[in-house]
């Protein structure tokens, strides 16, 4: 076991990170494959594949882009052309996938859900060592076929697995379709989740538990941080332990994860009531209404208008017909546009009133600002924004969190760079709740958004609500606490 670990697409610029679904089966599976994949298409926009094994046919792979289309639209004219009992799919942020691989190993197909930071040294000195790469994705090395490359240095997959895991810095879980099953793989510090699912002759791994209900699969339990199974019709079987450190991503509660998903057993949409009901309890501000904004803010003011006993309303809806979710141009303000046609505000409701709404998050804060314009245009006497989660004041370095370039991206980082002359001066006191820099940061957000008043929840009570030891849970974009490095 190795010992260290080197280090919902929205209008709010914020990137999914990808989701992968896998499943073998006595029958055939190819309609699972499909159906599966396609509810984690919320977890990505840009690329989606999927690959099926059959014994007679070996390996069939399609893989497409989603930047302007949906994943059903683009593989449902496909389905006859495939079959097999065994098969992966990927809905990924990244790069073409899953990829296919001939190796010592035999061949395989891997799926990743992953973000690596150190991959150019990486390849530089696997290039050194005249391995070289082929899946190039517009010029820019295809980080799956890094970790098939990582895989393939190992006599077995379970060393080649963990030679990824001493060797990346990031995070990467993984699928891989091997002629002999699916071998499942956490992440060594469980950042991104995998849950397996069982039905009657059938086993599935999974990134969403909500792919597994309307396919007739029962939840059996999440693939521990580190742990390695292999899934074969008939059972599976764990071929390395879990390791004994965790730190899931809370993003996962607060807004990547489908509501009806579970991770660590613990519903996505629980959390977020739990969490407005606790910021509600806690909110002296008196308000008419509270409403959400779609989707992943809806649990939270469903909580907030418990908590703090006023109505919810819909103030504001989600145009669903023909923007049922977020496609994310490269051109910033192409991105504003998309994200200001989606969410239609109803002044029915907003004239007059004392307005409560809830988010899940404040990234860079653009289309926040137009939406609150809007509100006070369309009659609403108060604008207050309550966020699920404290300020993002430290940049990713684990996932696919935003699609920021730069921590100065993050309106935190322009406000402290205003106050203090540099972006990276003081991050500990502006991320401390309470502190004088604290205050002051979230009253100048507040105020750059023209808001009524603007309030950030705790740490303390995200963790509440999320109901795991916080040393089990990634807050390193809150706080910069999270270790890049699994403690020897």
């Amino acid at each position: 076991m190795p010992t260290a670990f080197l280090s919902n697409p929205s209008y709010k610029d914020i990137e999914p990170m990808g989701g992968f679904f896998g499943t073998i089966s006595v029958k055939d599976c190819v309609n699972d494959v499909f159906y599966g994949t396609d509810y984690n298409s919320h977890l990505g926009t840009k690329r989606a594949g999927m690959v099926l094994y059959d014994k007679e046919r070996g390996f069939s792979r399609s893989i497409h882009s989603l930047e302007r289309d949906y994943f059903r639209s683009k593989f449902e004219d496909e389905l006859e052309h495939f079959s097999g009992n065994s098969g992966i799919g990927v809905i990924s942020d990244t790069d073409p996938q899953p990829i296919i691989i001939n190796s010592h190993l035999g061949r395989y197909s891997v799926a990743t859900v992953a973000k690596i930071t150190n991959i150019r040294q990486i390849s530089e000195e696997m290039m050194s060592q005249r391995i070289h790469f082929s899946e190039m994705s517009a010029n820019n090395i295809n980080q799956t076929e890094l970790v098939a490359l990582l895989i393939n240095k190992g006599n077995n997959f379970i060393e080649g697995i963990n030679n990824v895991y001493r060797t990346i810095e990031g995070s990467c879980s993984m699928l891989i379709l091997t002629e002999d099953g699916i071998i499942a793989a956490r992440d060594l510090l469980g950042r991104t989740p995998i849950v397996i699912g069982r039905k009657e002759g059938a086993l599935a791994a999974a990134s969403e538990s909500a792919a597994f209900p309307n396919l007739d699969y029962q939840v059996v339990r999440d693939v521990a941080p580190g742990e390695i199974v292999r899934l074969r019709a008939d059972g599976m079987e764990v071929l390395q332990g879990p390791y004994d450190h965790e730190q899931i991503c809370s993003f996962l509660w607060v807004y990547y994860g489908f509501p009806a998903s579970d991770y660590e057993g613990i519903n996505a949409e629980a959390v977020r009531e739990r969490n407005g009901a606790m910021m509600g309890r806690e909110d002296d501000t008196e308000a008419d209404l509270v409403c959400g904004i779609p989707d992943s803010g809806v649990g939270m003011a469903l909580g907030y208008a418990e908590g703090h006993g006023i109505p919810y309303k819909r103030a504001v809806l989600k145009y669903t017909p023909t923007w049922p979710r977020s496609f994310t141009p490269g051109n910033q303000s192409r991105r504003n546009l998309v994200a200001k046609m989606k969410l239609i505000p109803n002044k029915a409701v907003l004239d007059g009133q004392r307005v409560v709404f809830c988010d899940d998050s404040i990234v860079r804060g653009t289309q926040l600002r137009d939406n609150v314009r809007t509100f006070f245009e369309y009659g609403a006497k108060e604008v207050h924004a309550r966020i699920s989660c404290p300020p993002l004041v430290y940049g990713c370095p684990f996932i696919g969190f935003t699609s920021s370039k730069s921590d100065l991206e993050l309106i935190t980082r322009r406000v402290i760079k205003d106050f203090e002359g540099h972006e990276d001066v003081k991050l500990k006191e502006y991320a401390t709740t309470g502190s004088p820099e604290y205050r002051r940061m979230v009253e100048e957000i507040g105020r750059r958004l023209g808001l009524t008043t603007l309030k950030f929840n705790t740490i303390e009570t995200l963790i509440k609500s999320i109901g795991l030891p916080k040393c089990k849970v990634c807050t390193h974009c809150f706080d910069g606490s999270s270790y890049c490095h699994a403690p020897k």
